[in-house]
Formats: C-alpha cells, sequence, structure tokens
C-alpha cells in the first residue's frame, strides 16, 4: 500500500514538474525605456512573439483576444520596504471582422484597422508613447522600471477559459522585464503624434 502511495506520489511530482517545464516565456520583451514629455514619463517597448496556430484561428473566427502590458516603478529604501512610484495597466484588443475582412486593434478610444494579421502584430508588439508617470508626481533619485506583456486568458469566453486550464496554446506570456533609471527626473520634452501608433496611451 506504501509502495503504491509512493509511487503515485512520484508520478504526481513529474507531471507538475512537465508543467512548470511547458510555462516557458513565449513573449520576450526586447527593450524598454522611459522618456520625459511634457505630460509626465512615456514608456517605449518593443515585444517579440507570434501567436500560436490555435489563438490565430480563434481571432480569425471573430473572437476577440486580449494583450496586457503591466509596469511598474519602485524606489529601494534601506530603512523600510520597497517604495512603489507608479503601477500601470495597458490593455490592448485584438479582433476580426469578417464583412470588411479587417483586422482591428484598439486600446481605449484608439483603434485601427489592419488588412492582415501580421500588420496588426507588428503594431502590437510596439508600445510607444504610453504615459506610465504623471507629470504631477514628484521624482528623484534612482528607480527600478518593470515591464511585462501577457495574452489575457480570463477575457476569452468560458468554454475557451476552460479549456486554457490544460492547454498552453491559448497562453502567451513574458517575464518581467527590469531595468534601473537613474538620476530620473520629470522634464518636458515635445508633445508627440496622436494615431494609434504613436498616440499617449493612458
Amino acid at each position: 500500500m506504501r509502495r503504491i502511495a509512493f509511487l503515485t506520489s512520484l508520478v504526481l511530482l513529474v507531471a507538475s514538474l512537465a508543467v512548470f517545464g511547458a510555462r516557458a516565456d513565449e513573449i520576450e520583451v526586447r527593450d524598454a525605456r522611459l522618456r520625459a514629455t511634457e505630460e509626465g514619463l512615456v514608456l517605449d517597448a518593443d515585444f517579440s512573439f507570434e501567436l500560436t496556430p490555435r489563438l490565430a484561428d480563434v481571432v480569425a473566427n471573430g473572437v476577440p483576444i486580449y494583450f496586457r502590458v503591466d509596469f511598474e516603478l519602485t524606489r529601494s529604501r534601506w530603512y523600510w520596504f520597497d517604495e512603489t512610484t507608479a503601477v500601470r495597466r495597458l490593455q490592448l484588443r485584438l479582433s476580426y471582422h469578417a464583412l470588411s475582412r479587417q483586422y482591428r486593434l484598439s486600446t481605449g478610444l484608439l483603434q485601427q484597422n489592419f488588412a492582415t494579421l501580421e500588420e496588426a502584430l507588428n503594431v502590437l508588439k510596439r508600445v510607444r508613447n504610453w504615459l506610465v508617470v504623471e507629470r504631477s508626481v514628484s521624482l528623484s533619485g534612482d528607480y527600478e522600471a518593470s515591464v511585462r506583456m501577457r495574452h489575457d486568458v480570463s477575457l476569452l469566453p468560458k468554454p475557451f477559459q476552460l479549456s486554457a486550464l490544460t492547454a498552453r496554446d491559448l497562453h502567451l506570456d513574458s517575464s518581467w522585464y527590469r531595468f534601473t533609471v537613474r538620476a530620473l527626473e520629470q522634464a518636458p520634452a515635445p508633445v508627440e503624434s496622436r494615431d494609434l501608433q504613436g498616440a499617449p496611451l493612458r
């Protein structure tokens, strides 16, 4: 009996390790940087990934998918917990419209249409002029900035959410990309353009 229990535990352990091994990052954060503008600090970030064949089919069949970009700005304090200066979230919606045969990428009130999925993804992978720290926030010293992107499975229709519990081909995510920003200060800069690819994203 003990032998059976031991073998069962061993099988469960191996299975759990296999699951964790399958959770390899599928989105790469290639670059991220902060810039000062008249409105505050904006983030430019470049991501690299491809949709899984199943996700591409989901979109092509008219089901929108959502990507989420998370940003955090923190400052170390030797005498206490780290100070969290800013936490921001950006949602990008990718959909396909059969009548117009176009892909649509939208965030907030901004949206743009594309003839192909590749064109839409090329824009989705390049976050530009995202306002992450308002000008009213007082900054001084060195900070650590962190950014990541992931496909938000929780916004899929319920049947897909259930399938995502065991199917890795519905998941896309990155690790946190961290970089140090030294002597960070707010400073004015030229006003940015206002289209989807270059609009300040809030």
